[in-house]
């Protein structure tokens, strides 16, 4: 892994319900993958080879297309480091989601 991509896909569609359903249907195509991901409410972040997370990114604009925007405008953050490993997903996040799991069983 020498890359983490964030990725935030907004479909110009005309409610919120269509943009849920575009940005589900990128969020399907990214979990395809097989790249390690985590979903949050703004965006999408993954991690993994540089040139493959270019070609999803890539990809995420046909889908939202493909799954009926008109156009889509996206914006994407990149951590690049080619010669060595970045800090993952699970390092960056994980001490703030510790409550996560306790939240869930209680609303359970």
């Amino acid at each position: 892994m020498n890359a983490n991509v964030a990725i935030q896909v907004l479909p110009a569609v005309q409610t919120d319900e269509e943009i849920v359903r575009v940005v589900d249907e990128v969020i399907d195509y990214i979990k395809s993958t097989g790249v390690n991901y985590y979903v949050g409410p703004c965006e999408t972040a993954m991690e993994g080879d540089y040139e493959e997370l270019m070609e999803i990114v890539k990809q995420c604009q046909y889908i939202a297309v493909k799954a009926g925007a008109p156009s889509v405008m996206s914006y994407v953050k990149i951590t690049y480091k080619p010669d060595g490993e970045k800090l993952t997903i699970e390092r960056k996040t994980a001490k703030h989601h510790i409550n996560d799991i306790a939240k869930a069983m209680k609303s359970a």
